[in-house]
């Protein structure tokens, strides 16, 4: 049996069930995902050009001034990530692509854009490149993540599953969060005063 077992239903449509050799396991979908997206995002910027995902109609985004002059300052920290961004006018942002496998369709490429213009404005051009990378990566997981209060089919969970087992740091989410705790069997009895 897997490490992280097999699904057997959702709780809330927010966290997967599993059962595994030593007992359940509870899955907080959105943190495991997220841990999931930001490896591969991660792993995927460390190679010379990321692969990226053209949009089939680009997204114009309208930015504030101050939103605009971040992206003129660092356009390119977000090329690095696998975006292609430009202007088309004073205060007009159109993305064109997007990182490969940060969620298709699903995306919200405008909320996205103007999540890492945050991210840009409270890491500064002359901050430590790593970190800002980081950052703005950890963003771009956050947002494509499946999140809470979404149903997934068996099928589905049991994909993440195995994507977390094939992801370093797959326990914790990008904020140190846990991603799964596991209840094992002597405690589940213990529960129900089994043995007594």
């Amino acid at each position: 049996m897997p490490p992280l077992g097999f699904a057997i239903g959702q709780l809330h449509d927010r966290y997967i069930v599993a059962q595994n050799a030593q007992g359940m396991i509870l899955i907080d979908q959105h943190a495991a995902h997220e841990r999931v997206l930001y490896e591969r995002l991660k792993s995927s910027c460390s190679l010379q050009a990321p692969a990226k995902q053209p949009l089939l109609i680009p997204v114009s985004v309208q930015v504030t001034d101050l939103e605009m002059a971040s992206w003129l300052e660092q356009p390119e920290s977000l090329t690095d990530l696998g975006f292609e961004i430009s202007a088309a006018g004073p205060n007009t942002l159109v993305v064109r692509q997007v990182p490969a496998g940060i969620g298709g369709n699903r995306l919200d490429s405008a909320k996205l854009l103007l999540e890492l213009l945050q991210s840009l404005q409270d890491s500064p051009a002359q901050a430590n490149l790593t970190a800002r990378q980081e950052r703005l990566l950890g963003t771009c997981a956050c947002h494509a993540a499946i999140r809470g209060q979404h149903s997934l089919s068996v099928t589905e969970m049991n994909a993440l599953l195995r994507q977390m087992e094939a992801t370093e740091r797959a326990d914790q989410c990008n904020h140190g969060r846990p991603t799964w705790i596991l209840v094992d069997l002597p405690a589940i009895d213990a529960l129900f005063l089994h043995g007594r």
